[in-house]
């Protein structure tokens, strides 16, 4: 087999295993993976909202997924890291995965995308786009795009600052496709700043900065979980289907276009 073949069938494989990783432990709110081997095996990183949920009770979660990943994907001694995400509205994959959710749930478009977009911005995005496409309202595939505050869409600072992520929801109507564009200032390098300014806003960031907490969580055989833990965040939900069963609940207040048009007849 070719070098060629070999790079096709590598990058097919990592998008089946993060296709499976999205599904499977799609609860803990799954962002995204960082798959890199090594000379004693292969290191897992995943980043998630909600750490306990993957590793599971007694370590009886993390202990399954590392047999499912060596087993079905070919994986040689993984080693499975969890890492928890400091600002989960801030990522679009996670944000996607919840508008989706929301969507097979039957929230109308336009509210779920509102609420996404409010949620966005409200956590200190500098902008963010939400294109939303497919069997909307009727027969006819159509799309809307929905955009807030600054985001670049071209050159240097698009590629630094700006992520995006896509999910595909099957709804009654047909397929929908979510794409969630997030521009974030922390990624924004000012090409001028005073001195003092830097110093009074590292301290206001250490100040606010949650508390990391880094522990090793031992499962029985040759097994081991390293869990990154964010503090600070004690009243969030336990799980993603919480967390989307109260935003549902919120989602209710926001008016639609719709909603507006018809008070106005």
């Amino acid at each position: 087999m070719s070098a060629v073949k070999n790079v096709i069938k590598d990058n097919y494989n990592m998008m089946l295993l993060k296709d499976y990783l999205r599904k499977q432990i799609k609860d803990a709110g799954f962002s995204h993976a960082e798959i890199s081997k090594t000379p004693t095996g292969t290191r897992v990183a995943l980043h998630v909202t909600r750490p306990g949920i993957v590793i599971g009770r007694k370590g009886s979660g993390i202990r399954e997924l590392t047999e499912r990943l060596e087993k079905d994907f070919g994986l040689k001694n993984p080693q499975i890291s969890v890492n928890e995400i400091e600002k989960p509205d801030l990522s679009p994959s996670v944000m996607c995965n919840r508008m989706a959710s929301h969507l097979e749930r039957g929230t109308a478009f336009r509210r779920a995308t509102m609420w996404t977009m409010k949620q966005i911005m409200e956590s200190g995005a500098m902008g963010v786009q939400i294109t939303i496409s497919g069997k909307l309202r009727g027969d006819r595939s159509a799309f809307e795009k929905h955009v807030a505050g600054i985001l670049p869409r071209a050159g240097h600072h698009a590629e630094v600052i700006v992520d995006e992520d896509i999910a595909h929801v099957k709804t009654a109507m047909g397929l929908i496709g979510i794409r969630i564009r997030i521009a974030i200032k922390e990624k924004l390098i000012p090409e001028f700043e005073l001195i003092k300014e830097k110093e009074n806003k590292k301290k206001k960031v250490e100040k606010e900065a949650p508390v990391k907490k880094v522990e090793e969580v031992k499962v029985e055989g040759d097994v081991k979980v390293e869990v990154v833990k964010v503090e600070g965040d004690a009243n969030k939900a336990k799980s993603e289907s919480e967390q989307i069963a109260i935003e549902a609940e919120k989602m209710k207040t926001i008016e639609t276009l719709e909603e507006d048009e018809a008070s106005m007849k």
